[in-house]
């Protein structure tokens, strides 16, 4: 894994990146999510960088998505922005009253035209991510990842395991289940311990693991200036790559050329589609511990499939 720098200031940083005497000419708010606040600086010498920062969390939550996105540019298999470092910072250049605010830095990715077959070249180039390598990103096992890291603001357990669907029951399910709990009733609470327990005869072991984006939706890929997917806000974790697959199904999905270049790229275990709804019953349990019972019907929905 590639050492992610870490600055005691915004200003050490920009003198650590582009030499001293560099300063922020201008701050401009963007995008970039509903969790943090997210900048395009500006720099004295007209270069730009991406900056996120909140001063509501810890500098972990940046270090561990600077680590998930030097992970998936590891794989050399598609664009994702490069991480310069991560600190904590006195306002961080933008608003001098507010303290000790954590901050990441990274290359600002110029918005371009789709290239014609986007979408085919990016189901080759997320199948090629998850036929890369594994061994460097996870310690004591085949499943997991070297910190422990965030999904949306909750953390995300990565202990390691030899075993993917122990992995999945253990370091997904339980945890958001036991979360959950106060909205189940007593019967519900048993058909979730019930799933827990016949996860073996629904999910299968992958032929092999595959670096996962965690995260991954329409939101969470934007076009570069060469016309092709780039990877943003990971949740990365080692896995089976159908759980990867599965959540970029959860909302809307992408074209079908997407998935038809992925599968002939990397092509499926039978019974996937069976085994689909099981994996993004993860996102919908965070999502309900996120964001309130709205989520429950859904939920309720995927456990009675498979009990």
């Amino acid at each position: 894994m590639t050492h992610i720098k870490h600055f005691d200031s915004l200003e050490e940083a920009l003198v650590s990146l582009r030499g001293s005497g560099t300063g922020i000419k201008r701050a401009d708010r963007v995008a970039g999510g509903d969790i943090n606040e997210a900048y395009k600086l500006t720099l004295a010498d007209g270069t730009f960088l991406f900056m996120k920062a909140n001063a509501r969390v810890e500098e972990s939550f940046f270090a561990a998505e600077a680590a998930g996105l030097s992970a998936i540019a590891q794989t050399g298999a598609i664009g994702t922005p490069h991480v310069f470092g991560c600190g904590t910072d006195n306002g961080c250049g933008t608003d001098k009253k507010n303290g000790g605010r954590p901050f990441l830095l990274m290359e600002f990715i110029e918005s371009g035209k789709r290239i014609p077959d986007y979408w085919e070249v990016f189901g080759r180039q997320f199948a090629a991510m998850h036929k890369a390598g594994t061994e460097s990103f996870t310690r004591g096992g085949k499943y997991g990842f070297l910190y422990t890291n965030f999904i949306g603001s909750r953390d995300q357990d990565n202990t390691a395991h030899d075993n993917w669907i122990a992995f999945f029951r253990d370091c997904r399910l339980k945890p958001q289940f036991q979360s959950a709990a106060r909205y189940f009733s007593p019967g519900e609470q048993k058909k979730a311990a019930a799933l827990l327990e016949k996860l073996e005869e629904v999910l299968v072991e992958p032929e092999y693991p595959s670096l996962l984006h965690g995260d991954l939706w329409s939101g969470n890929a934007i076009t570069g200036s060469d016309g092709r997917a780039w990877l943003i806000d990971p949740a990365v974790y080692v896995g089976s790559a159908e759980a990867d697959l599965a959540m970029t199904e959860l909302f809307g999905g992408f074209p079908r050329p997407f998935y038809e270049a992925y599968r002939e790229a990397a092509p499926l275990q039978p019974g996937y589609e069976q085994r689909r709804d099981l994996y993004n019953l993860y996102h919908l349990l965070n999502h309900l511990n996120l964001f309130g019972r709205s989520y429950l019907p859904s939920v309720k929905r995927v456990i009675d499939q498979y009990i």
